[in-house]
């Protein structure tokens, strides 16, 4: 059965495996979600279970984020995320998703939000070179260069130039699933994420598995 929950991006680290093999691991701290709402066929075309993650305050909450909670009878979360599933017949409004719904071994894909740099260069950016150090290039070294040609007098869409880098949504496939721990609700999953420290991230099972 297709599963999926929200997570928080605790950092990185290490363990062995049962043969003294280094695996480099981020820890995510997997709810516990509550099921916020529940989308069926017959009333929206589609099977989803809606996720709430990570408790706020009544005073936090618009009046109309206050009533969709109560609505479900749920306590106010502060992220909400949707997770389309094949069945959803034995999920109900209210029941509890935790970290022991993945087992070690599974194979997730992992979505969260890249570290802002802000407004960057091209060298930063998209990796160009820098022009040279001498020969009379003078304060230049990082510019881009050359925007377009004389005919068509513009430049083209697409072009790699400065502007926003990073902040935006990525989602890292085919991730391996290491070490559960229900307990304290973490999961250990070899590589890196997307994201900073306490980012919010979404884990659903792989499309490619």
């Amino acid at each position: 059965m297709k599963k999926g929950i929200i997570g928080k991006k605790i950092g990185m680290t290490q363990i062995f495996d049962e043969v003294g093999n280094v695996i480099p691991v981020t820890v995510i701290q997997a709810g516990p979600c509550v099921v916020a709402q529940k989308k069926t066929v017959e009333a929206d075309g589609y099977n989803a279970i809606q996720l709430g993650f990570s408790d706020v305050k009544e005073k936090h909450m618009t009046k109309a984020e206050k009533g969709h909670f109560e609505k479900a009878g749920v306590a106010f979360k502060k992220h909400l995320k949707e997770f389309r599933l094949d069945d959803i017949s034995a999920i109900n409004v209210g029941d509890v998703i935790t970290a022991d719904t993945f087992a070690a071994g599974d194979k997730v894909d992992v979505t969260g939000m890249t570290k802002g740099h802000g407004y960057s260069g091209v060298i930063k950016r998209w990796n160009h070179h820098h022009l040279r150090m001498t020969h009379g290039t003078g304060p230049i070294h990082r510019q881009p260069g050359s925007m377009g040609v004389i005919d068509p007098a513009r430049i083209f869409k697409n072009k790699k130039m400065a502007g926003q880098y990073g902040n935006e949504q990525v989602t890292v496939l085919n991730l391996k699933v290491v070490k559960i721990d229900a307990e304290k609700n973490l999961i250990a999953i070899k590589g890196a994420v997307p994201g900073a420290k306490d980012g919010i991230v979404f884990i659903r099972d792989s499309v490619k598995a």
